[in-house]
């Protein structure tokens, strides 16, 4: 090391870190995290917790920006009365002009001044509920499982819960209320699951190559996001012949959409029920846009320090384009002179603010427990906790050398099982999507975590991030974009796993990864692979039932 070469003192700053680690395993605290058994140190481990917390804080950013595009709490309520000119204030509108009373159209491309402040408000409310139900979740694990495991909302579901049940800004099936009371259910099932030792018999049951495929699934869909412009890098655009196709227009060169129907006097209006686009067709400028090319220059940032290896890759890519996009007077800014940017722009400057969560926390309602959207919600949130978490808790202690190869079980199982099932609960009430064990925990372990320190280290870093809420409110989607992407392609190495020449394991496993992103639904991609899987595999099954019912007697009489 280099501190050891100074000639000052050569030994001193690596005897302090020594007897640091020693005092620290002889201590109750050492004893209680076993650092000794478990051939670890307590620098060790607070190195390891630092390397997940980079790997995996892209959440913090990401993770809101996602559950915002579900509108959260926001309604119509919240959109202003307008004047029917739009150069003139609503104070102003005076004379032949007129205020225009919002409807649901508020909501939707021009998003209504009113709506998009709440929408705002809504962002930081839940950066704060994100770093809060991740650093209870992490506190969880780390005391009572003492297993190094980092916990946050899950990158699938969260997007399952914005665009599918929610939709884009309330134009879902199922309200953000009632949603949030639909993670709640689940998750207390999902305790129940956990204390009575369910979960990873009921994972069993799943039809193998719906299990290994849906994680690669989840991972075409938000690359699929991270790739649009609402909440990615803007590449891909719509179109009207082949759905999608190239985008990345700026903004002065897209236009929005609406389903129209022409009367017989020729008069165009809106169809009952239907609802303008945002701003996603591109009539030129293919490919021109500034953020664009700011989010692939993040993108390549990011790969290029997965490539190498280097810790906290998705932080650089993510810090670099957030702060080129923070310069005000460019093409690439986020603060752009207008109401919006001004009002984004004053809370940016404060850097330093305990935000206080006004509209999430508490915000569940069981008004809807009772139609069969709800319920599908449920379910599909239970379905993939069960796989995902389930699947990253074993997958990770087989990793960090845990696992009894004999009966599967690892020490702290138990504990870990409760942990996120009680951090789920947590994170519904904070107003956040369903929490699970990060797969980039294995950062951590990679650097020689092995014990619950490493989770607490992790959960105090979103501790820190709880009071700089303006900074990270200020991230702009084409700086989430490259992140989702990438993970998408870190999560795709589970289809090396399926026998692709069996075609029985083939086609259900083909149609849960494709049918994820081209639905924009998790749950009709497993919809599609289970019951193909069921469809395909009924012949065989019935055979082998009938075999049995009809060469019984003679296999007793045989024997």
């Amino acid at each position: 090391m280099d501190i050891e070469a100074t000639p000052s003192s050569p030994e001193s700053t690596p005897s302090i870190l020594n007897r640091l680690n020693s005092s620290v395993a002889k201590s109750r605290i050492g004893k209680y995290f076993k650092l000794t058994q478990r051939n670890s140190t307590f620098t060790t481990e607070l190195r390891a917790g630092t390397a997940t917390f980079l790997t995996m804080a892209y959440i913090l950013a990401v993770n809101a920006s996602i559950l915002s595009d579900s509108g959260g709490t926001c309604s119509v309520s919240d959109c202003v009365s307008l004047c029917s000119d739009p150069n003139i204030s609503a104070a102003n509108c005076t004379g032949p002009n007129q205020l225009i009373s919002p409807d649901e159209s508020c909501k939707f491309d021009p998003v209504n001044p009113g709506y998009a402040d709440c929408l705002e408000r809504t962002r930081r409310d839940l950066i704060v509920a994100t770093a809060a139900s991740s650093l209870i979740g992490c506190v969880i694990m780390g005391a009572f499982a003492n297993l190094p495991l980092a916990l946050a909302p899950g990158m699938g579901t969260n997007a399952y819960f914005a665009y599918t049940v929610v939709g884009f800004h309330g134009s879902g099936t199922v309200p953000y209320r009632t949603a949030l009371a639909a993670v709640f259910i689940e998750g207390l099932i999902f305790l129940f699951l956990s204390v009575a030792g369910l979960r990873s018999k009921l994972a069993k049951l799943v039809p193998k190559p719906v299990r290994i495929s849906s994680s690669a699934g989840i991972g075409l869909f938000l690359a699929f996001i991270g790739f649009q412009g609402n909440q990615g890098i803007g590449l891909i655009g719509y179109s009207s012949s082949t759905l999608v196709t190239l985008g990345g227009c700026p903004v002065s060169s897209r236009v929005s959409l609406a389903p129209v129907m022409t009367y017989g006097n020729g008069t165009v209006d809106l169809i009952p029920g239907g609802t303008v686009s945002g701003a996603i067709l591109c009539l030129n400028d293919r490919v021109m846009s500034p953020t664009l090319w700011l989010g692939v220059v993040g993108f390549v940032i990011i790969a290029y320090c997965l490539v190498k290896n280097v810790k906290g890759a998705m932080i650089y890519g993510i810090v670099f384009v957030t702060a080129v996009s923070w310069f005000r007077n460019t093409k690439v800014t986020v603060f752009p002179h207008t109401p919006a940017g001004d009002s984004a722009f004053d809370y940016f400057k404060k850097v330093v603010d305990v935000h206080k969560i006004e509209t999430t926390a508490g915000a569940l309602s069981f008004k809807g427990i009772g139609t069969g959207r709800f319920w599908e919600a449920m379910i599909t949130f239970l379905y993939v906790d069960i796989l995902d978490t389930t699947g990253t808790l074993y997958s990770i202690a087989r990793f960090a050398g845990f696992v009894d190869d004999d009966n599967g079980e690892f020490e702290g199982q138990y504990f870990a099982f409760m942990s996120d099932a009680s951090a789920i609960v947590v994170g519904s009430l904070l107003g956040t999507s369903p929490v699970t064990a990060f797969i980039e925990s294995s950062t951590g372990v990679r650097e020689g975590g092995r014990t619950g320190i490493t989770a607490i280290t992790v959960a105090g870093y979103f501790f820190l991030s709880l009071f700089f809420t303006p900074l990270l409110a200020s991230i702009p989607a084409w700086a989430v974009g490259p992140p989702l992407i990438l993970v998408g392609a870190l999560m795709m190495k589970a289809v090396v796993e399926i026998e692709w020449t069996e075609m029985k394991q083939a086609i259900p496993a083909f149609l849960t990864l494709i049918l994820m992103p081209l639905t924009y639904s998790i749950a009709y991609g497993l919809i599609a692979g289970i019951g193909s899987y069921i469809i395909l595999n009924c012949w065989d099954w019935g055979s082998v039932i009938f075999k049995k019912y009809k060469g019984g007697p003679n296999n007793n009489l045989v024997a």
